[in-house]
């Protein structure tokens, strides 16, 4: 099953790394990038390595390609216990490409699309090598755009989003993080409007937001309940005659959407 919570945590508090890993999310993210300050990037740096090397496992997000902490970073791509990749600011499929060539085996890359130059070459992202899936830095991609709003405002770049994972046959895209933690009714509604947008993962800051996160982006009891109703119906009818549900025709994408909902519950 896809991972549908994918949990920040600062590089630079490895107190916190063991704790993070045991909260829940289907991903645990190490950040070098924004949660730690510029001159706290090689002490961060490494105590992840160390706990990577000591069993730990987990993913990181490095610094920018083109930023003098990279580099540096890349000496982590070694690490035993490194699960994945997030690059942030991506906006080439040359700039992948230079970091998929440096992964070993069989590790993948989430590429966080946070540009106005990132959303123009999103088709490009999406089919670049050892991309799993993109990520969507919606508030980075608010500051480079000047999009004040959070909601129907950023429904283009996360259509883009996701139209360029279905084109690339890659898993559905993550949405990008809620900032507000003390807003429960908020966090609901941005995850339930990822779901219906085609996303299928949604970034958190906060251990407390990954329950809601997970839940949230499961099918609802009522859809699970349709699909295998619909799947009821194929199965009597033995592949002869005309199908249909409550007076609904039943043809062949009405079955593959009831069986992705049920792979999903």
């Amino acid at each position: 099953m896809a991972a549908r919570s994918y949990l920040f945590v600062p590089g630079d508090r490895p107190e916190r790394f063991d704790k993070a890993c045991a909260a829940g999310a289907d991903v645990v993210i190490i950040d070098l990038e924004d949660a730690v300050s510029p001159e706290g990037k090689d002490a961060a740096r490494d105590a992840i390595g160390q706990w990577l090397r000591a069993g730990g496992r987990a993913w990181v997000r490095l610094n920018g390609s083109d930023t003098a902490w990279y580099e540096d970073d890349c000496a982590l791509l070694d690490c035993p216990g490194l699960l994945g990749v997030s690059l942030p600011k991506a906006e080439s499929a040359t700039q992948l490409a230079a970091l998929a060539a440096r992964l070993p085996g069989k590790l993948g890359i989430l590429p966080i699309v946070e540009t106005a130059r990132g959303i123009w070459n999103v088709a490009e992202l999406a089919q670049a090598p050892k991309v799993l899936r993109l990520a969507f830095g919606s508030v980075d991609f608010q500051v480079d755009t000047g999009i004040v709003g959070d909601d129907q405002e950023l429904l283009f770049a996360r259509s883009q989003l996701v139209i360029a994972s279905a084109m690339a046959r890659i898993e559905a895209p993550v949405d990008g993080v809620t900032v507000d933690l003390s807003d429960a009714t908020l966090l609901a509604h941005e995850v339930e409007r990822a779901r219906l947008q085609g996303f299928g993962a949604k970034l958190c800051v906060h251990p407390k937001q990954v329950q809601a996160i997970n839940d949230g982006l499961r099918p609802h009891a009522s859809e699970v309940q349709w699909a295998r109703s619909v799947l009821d119906v194929v199965d009597a009818s033995q592949g002869v005659g005309a199908l249909s549900l409550n007076g609904k025709l039943i043809d062949l994408p009405v079955i593959l959407r009831a069986r992705r909902i049920l792979e999903s519950a």
